[in-house]
């Protein structure tokens, strides 16, 4: 078997650049359906079974997008194929601006929000220059020069980088870095929203919550009685819960009667129908206070997706550097989620290896004591920057 050099590629994104506004819908579209569809290979994935998920879709999106920049041939049609992007519809140059618009306009709209991507180059290995051209100006990617052949002060020269960027939540990306490696593309994303309205620390209590039939588990619910926009869809015997934070994010709570049954059919246009059915309704709402972590190795999970040859012999990166035998040695991803009285706060950071190779009527009341869906998406383009499931809000 070809000997391989790693070449670790952890991914952020930020953009600014003029683009065709159908471009821009065309590849927040992708984004949209790639999340649900990410989500669903990571539940049902046997690892993933009763326990909490959650991950960040723009991140991971971001990150492969831009390693499609460098790659070619079949390993660029298996991106772009599994990324969702339409070829006939939409070229690289298309996909680097859209992203360039995007990440610009998370980074403008919210001084809550930030992205970004940065490379990281062993001083041995050189890069094409078009390739880094174009991480900096489409993905305002920062670029820095390492020696990987130091594994644990480049290690902790990336994860300083990413901590810094996700303030503090992210502290580890990378815990081991293969001395062979040549470069990490790193995709991250961060987000602290403060609540509209916020919930008073004082009637916060422990209450008991369902994790199955036969489980249950002492969590903090936190209590709001409020006018919240709520949806009741029949359809997928759920509830919709819309917590606005300040600005122009919203937290959307899901709480099923049967978990598969939403999790299977969940898609972008659900979201789209939520968000304009809504109506506004008083209720005494209960959620739980907590903080969850997570971490993925993505590799399986992006094969099963079609996102095959990046990872062995047939891959070809070709358009990062001229040396031969260049694949991803690993997609690795993580994420946090922390919810209390005054807001969310979220973070997530993707990492790619490659190697060579009047008095009112009593508030009706809503209790998310069971299982339930998380999603942190953008109100007007409806982009999701975080999606997860909550399981157990007390691991």
């Amino acid at each position: 078997m070809m000997m391989h050099t790693a070449v670790g590629l952890w991914v952020l994104s930020a953009v600014i650049c003029v683009c065709s506004a159908n471009s821009v819908s065309l590849v927040n579209k992708a984004n949209k359906v790639f999340s649900f569809r990410l989500y669903r290979k990571l539940a049902g994935h046997a690892d993933s079974q009763g326990t909490n998920i959650f991950f960040s879709p723009a991140s991971v999106s971001a990150a492969l997008a831009a390693l499609s920049v460098g790659a070619q041939g079949e390993t660029h049609r298996q991106l772009f194929s599994g990324l969702g992007f339409n070829r006939s519809l939409l070229t690289q140059t298309d996909v680097d601006r859209a992203f360039q618009t995007l990440l610009q306009r998370a980074n403008n709209t919210s001084q809550d929000a930030s992205k970004g991507t940065a490379v990281f180059v062993d001083e041995q290995f050189k890069l094409k220059p078009e390739f880094l051209q174009t991480l900096k100006q489409s993905y305002f990617a920062d670029g820095f020069n390492v020696d990987f052949n130091k594994t644990t002060e480049s290690a902790d020269t990336i994860n300083k980088y990413v901590l810094e960027k996700t303030n503090g939540k992210i502290d580890k990306l990378v815990e081991d870095v293969d001395p062979n490696t040549v470069m990490y593309l790193i995709s991250y994303i961060s987000y602290k929203g403060k609540w509209a309205t916020s919930f008073d620390p004082e009637l916060t209590k422990q209450d008991d919550f369902n994790v199955d039939a036969n489980t249950k588990v002492p969590a903090v619910m936190m209590n709001l009685k409020h006018r919240f926009h709520i949806y009741e869809d029949y359809e997928l015997d759920t509830t919709v819960l819309q917590l606005p934070f300040n600005g122009p994010y919203s937290m959307l709570l899901m709480l099923p009667d049967v978990m598969s049954r939403l999790e299977n059919a969940i898609s972008p246009d659900h979201v789209t129908k939520w968000l304009k059915a809504m109506r506004l309704r008083r209720y005494d709402v209960y959620i739980p206070k907590f903080s969850i972590k997570t971490s993925y190795n993505l590799n399986n999970v992006l094969s099963e997706m079609g996102m095959t040859d990046m990872f062995g012999d047939r891959a070809n990166l070709r358009g990062i550097s001229e040396e031969q035998g260049l694949a991803v040695s690993e997609v690795v991803h993580k994420a946090t989620l922390d919810v209390d009285e005054a807001g969310a706060t979220a973070a997530a950071a993707t990492g790619i290896g490659i190697s060579l190779t009047a008095l009112p009527a009593p508030a009706p009341v809503l209790k998310f004591n069971s299982p339930f869906m998380v999603l942190i998406t953008e109100r007007n383009t409806e982009e999701i920057l975080f999606l997860g499931k909550i399981i157990n809000p007390t691991i």
